[in-house]
């Protein structure tokens, strides 16, 4: 499916008119009211890229979507979501609250304006270049462990494997090993992270037996006394894991965060840095698996080096930062934003009241023709430095959205996924049928039902 954009803009954001002059969003068709109550949410599940197609065909790039019986907006196309992203006028509030507050409260992706500013100046300090570049050498250890028994398998559920994994690397780099951490207590934790994300599609929004809310609650319970459990120890010591840096970081002017911020800020980092990169490194084992002269690119790169590259040398795995590029542009780990209007404001001529949810489709531009060749199709080349098609428009590629909202752990994320790739692509061949499409579950976080299934060879 391709969306082809017919806008004479193209490249260039249109001037924001006065908001005397602004159209009030477009009348909401009969047949777009969606079912009571749910409004259009299985109409995303079902098929989250159609859904956004016939809205931009229907109503053009900002257009109203019944869901929970409100109508909120949809923006669309790389100039709609530069206005929401960049949300110059202050417009645009998180929208997560709404559906998984409970469960990530006070993580960086839930907080808004003065208080986003204070809480993201501290935790910038842990993800700078030296301390990403120790993170880098103390994941390879955890990797070759998290490997060692993946073996030859005809058909390896690479997702549920791969997840394991970088929950495993999350405990590592995150929380210093968690020594005294077993394997059952991580299979508890990984599946309170599950049911917290997964309380984004829920329909009854309390702490109700049997919902996939009151699921995420008991999740949340069971991440806050993992946490402290571990909190007085980092609070006493100082070490190179995330959890002690949290404990320990300063700005210059004493900004500290307290114990409660700390469990907050982890719970959401852990919760993103294995979710996320494990939808990316598996789309990436597929792609290569479909096209393996790609494959042996990549594999050339990483056999020139050693088992643990540092930071530069990841850095400079120039196919295999093509491929990702591209898994991230095919198939974005969150492909729309939710933000929440606290004012009323103008997005490409069109009002949007205040309190309206507005979901950002960004999915949608990495797929548009106006800004990529061939959109469908897999052709990583499309980012290197002869074509660079992501510079089409600023807002074509946004995977890690945009604005001062755009993920602060996307350069470890980066180095995580090449760091698993990289000794994949030195252990192992694999292999994917060219026509296989995984079966995608979209409530929250796409995930493929099957696993992601590969046939994996040990070299």
């Amino acid at each position: 499916m391709t969306i082809q954009a017919t806008r004479p803009d193209r490249g260039r954001a249109q001037a924001r008119p006065d908001s005397a002059e602004a159209r009030p969003l477009p009348p909401l068709i009969p047949a777009d009211r969606g079912l009571p109550v749910l409004g259009r949410i299985l109409d995303y599940a079902k098929d989250p890229m159609g859904l956004m197609r016939h809205q931009w065909e229907t109503y053009g790039p900002v257009s109203p979507f019944n869901s929970l019986g409100e109508t909120g907006a949809m923006v669309l196309g790389p100039d709609a979501c530069a206005e929401v992203l960049q949300n110059k006028d202050k417009a645009f509030a998180n929208g997560w609250r709404k559906i998984v507050g409970p469960f990530f409260n006070g993580g960086l992706m839930l907080i808004d304006f003065d208080e986003h500013h204070v809480h993201r100046r501290i935790m910038q300090e842990a993800f700078t270049r030296p301390r990403l570049e120790s993170y880098t050498a103390h994941m390879q250890p955890a990797i070759a462990a998290g490997m060692a028994d993946w073996g030859d398998d005809g058909s390896f559920k690479s997702y549920w494997r791969l997840k394991q994994l970088t929950l495993d690397i999350a405990a590592d780099i995150f929380m210093g090993g968690a020594a005294d951490t077993s394997r059952a207590e991580m299979d508890r934790v990984n599946k309170a992270f599950i049911a917290c994300v997964q309380a984004a599609s829920g329909i009854v929004r309390a702490d109700v037996p049997m919902t996939r809310w009151g699921r995420a609650f008991r999740g949340r319970r069971v991440l806050e006394e993992f946490l402290r459990h571990y909190l007085p120890a980092k609070r006493a010591t100082a070490t190179d894991d995330i959890f002690s840096v949290l404990c320990h970081i300063e700005t210059d002017e004493g900004e500290r965060f307290s114990d409660q911020d700390v469990v907050n800020h982890m719970i959401f980092l852990m919760m993103a840095a294995h979710d996320t990169s494990t939808i990316t490194t598996s789309t990436m084992i597929q792609l290569l698996g479909q096209h393996p002269a790609w494959q042996e690119r990549c594999r050339a790169e990483s056999l020139a080096l050693g088992d643990a590259p540092t930071m530069s040398e990841l850095e400079g795995l120039a196919a295999l930062d093509l491929v990702m590029k591209e898994a991230l542009r095919l198939h974005a780990p969150v492909p729309v934003l939710m933000r929440h209007t606290v004012k009323d404001t103008v997005v490409q001529g069109v009002r949007i009241p205040a309190g309206s949810d507005t979901l950002v489709g960004v999915q949608f531009s990495h797929l548009m023709e106006d800004y990529w060749t061939n959109p469908m199709v897999f052709d990583p080349e499309r980012f290197s430095d002869v074509r660079r098609e992501d510079r089409s428009h600023r807002f074509a590629w946004e995977p890690f959205g945009g604005g001062v909202h755009k993920c602060i752990g996307l350069y470890f994320g980066g180095l995580e996924v090449k760091s698993i790739m990289h000794r994949l692509l030195r252990t192992y061949h694999w292999s994917v049928s060219p026509g296989y499409q995984p079966p995608m579950d979209n409530h929250s976080l796409p995930f493929p039902k099957d696993g992601r299934p590969i046939t994996l060879v040990r070299n």
